[in-house]
């Protein structure tokens, strides 16, 4: 059945002009035409694509957390009970849908454990598929280094008794071997894949993974061809470890067991060295970039227009941590854009630059589907807003509607999404699950279960000075 979508403005994609009065042709999930038609009032874009985000499930605000470098606001996370995987997983989705995001990589690092990890996974994909959204799950694998990048010992020994029970109890469980993590990917896989879904493998990162396990992901992946995704160099300690692990590189050492290929997509790259983005621009890797998530917990700016100039293929990441908190993904591309755009009349960041940023090069990175723009034989992937609204008060009427969108666009404007042929937002509203209630329904048994992290929330005061201590000695200021 064929549907079509009008629009006063259509964008079609990085480096495609503007188009006035277009009609968009769609068919089985793809497009079929683009001509020139009546205008409705829209403006018509490709779909943003959020290539690094949790799937979390509650505001950073909302455990006290704020303000917190990333090294010891990661184990604030406790404080967040445990809650059913569907309920948190639909309103993360409907409220990345709300904020324009069509394609989802859900780095999965807070499993709710309240069922074994497959059936969790097969409640999170039934949330994306209910709500409509593209959704890669990495899943996650860790086993090492589960309190500071190094031994924890002499951090426990800076603990009260009562403190350091805690803590033992709740950080330092024996992990799963690396074997059967590998392993546990690919049976999710074969459960949970198709009809918008697929399954990364989900490295934590360098630090939090043995040479076993990262070698094993190497091997999996080259063997399967299946995508991986991880963190990389997000904050300064992390380098200052690098640094000490892996004399040749950390980058090297990862493109030397099979890690740095077009199938892998780098979250962060604060902390990347020039060698090392030009290894990464070589071998085809995505770096996705998650300004605000980095600007909140104090990590640094990652040199974006570096990686633009050298190559790289840069991506838009809100990793759960967006401005105001609300997952408005115009919002974080027009920071970014801000941020990184140029230094006097330097331009360094081109507009079309953040076009692939923001929707073909993150949609990449979770999907692996290379498609540049809203054209006829790609996929039906289409964000629309509200123009009469976003043009109210223009003077000059030939602004054009990209710079107009750069300066004022937030998701309050957005009016649809549709993603493979299918309404996702329909007039500003979430068309499959309902959003207000399901919001409601998990503030309700998070608050309900607030008790059971009594004790993580008593030792966390002890627990984030002995991390500074730890962060602040001679091993990673020197």
């Amino acid at each position: 059945m064929t549907t079509t979508a009008a629009a006063s403005w259509l964008l079609p994609g990085a480096g495609k002009a503007a188009a006035a009065n277009q009609s968009v042709a769609v068919d089985g999930g793809t497009i079929t035409g683009v001509t020139a038609g009546q205008g409705n009032g829209s403006l018509v874009m490709p779909a943003l694509a959020n290539a690094h985000d949790h799937a979390r499930i509650a505001r950073l605000s909302q455990t006290g957390s704020y303000d917190v470098p990333l090294e010891a606001w990661l184990p604030y996370l406790t404080l967040l009970p445990a809650v059913d995987p569907y309920l948190s997983s639909a309103v993360s989705f409907a409220r990345s849908a709300r904020g324009g995001v069509g394609s989802v990589m859900a780095h999965y690092t807070r499993v709710q454990g309240l069922t074994d990890f497959p059936t969790e996974a097969r409640a999170v994909a039934r949330a994306a598929r209910d709500v409509g959204i593209r959704m890669a799950l990495a899943v996650h694998c860790r086993d090492l280094n589960p309190l500071v990048y190094d031994p924890h010992e002499k951090l426990l020994a800076e603990l009260s008794p009562e403190a350091c029970d805690c803590v033992t109890r709740r950080f330092l469980r024996k992990p799963v071997p690396a074997a059967e993590q590998v392993a546990m990917v690919e049976a999710v896989a074969r459960d949970i894949e198709g009809h918008g879904i697929t399954v990364q493998y989900g490295p934590a990162g360098v630090q939090w993974c043995t040479d076993e396990m990262l070698r094993l992901i190497g091997e999996a992946s080259g063997a399967s061809n299946r995508r991986v995704h991880m963190h990389l160099l997000e904050t300064k300690y992390q380098r200052a470890w690098a640094d000490r692990q892996f004399p040749q590189g950390i980058v090297r050492y990862l493109d030397e067991i099979g890690l740095v290929n077009e199938r892998v997509s780098f979250a962060h790259c604060i902390y990347l060295r020039s060698d090392e983005i030009d290894l990464i621009a070589e071998r085809g890797a995505t770096i996705v970039v998650n300004t605000s998530s980095n600007f909140i917990v104090s990590s640094g700016l990652a040199p974006v227009a570096e990686f633009i100039k050298r190559g790289c293929r840069v991506a838009m990441g809100l990793d759960g941590l967006a401005f105001d908190e609300d997952e408005d993904a115009l919002r974080e591309m027009r920071l970014a854009y801000n941020v990184h755009k140029a230094s006097g009349f330097d331009v360094r960041v081109s507009q079309a630059d953040l076009m692939r940023f923001a929707t073909a090069n993150g949609r990449f990175a979770v999907t692996g589907m290379k498609d540049e723009g809203l054209a006829p034989g790609a996929p039906a992937d289409l964000l629309a807003l509200d123009w009469k609204a976003l043009s109210a008060e223009l003077i000059e009427p030939d602004v054009p509607p990209f710079e107009l969108l750069l300066a004022k666009g937030v998701r309050q404007y957005i009016t649809g999404l549709i993603v493979a042929g299918c309404d996702v937002v329909r007039d500003g509203k979430v068309v499959g699950v309902d959003l207000p209630a399901l919001e409601a329904e998990l503030l309700a048994a998070l608050r309900a279960k607030y008790p059971t992290t009594a004790d993580v929330r008593a030792a966390m005061p002890e627990l984030k000075s002995a991390l500074r201590k730890h962060y602040t000695g001679p091993l990673y200021c020197a």
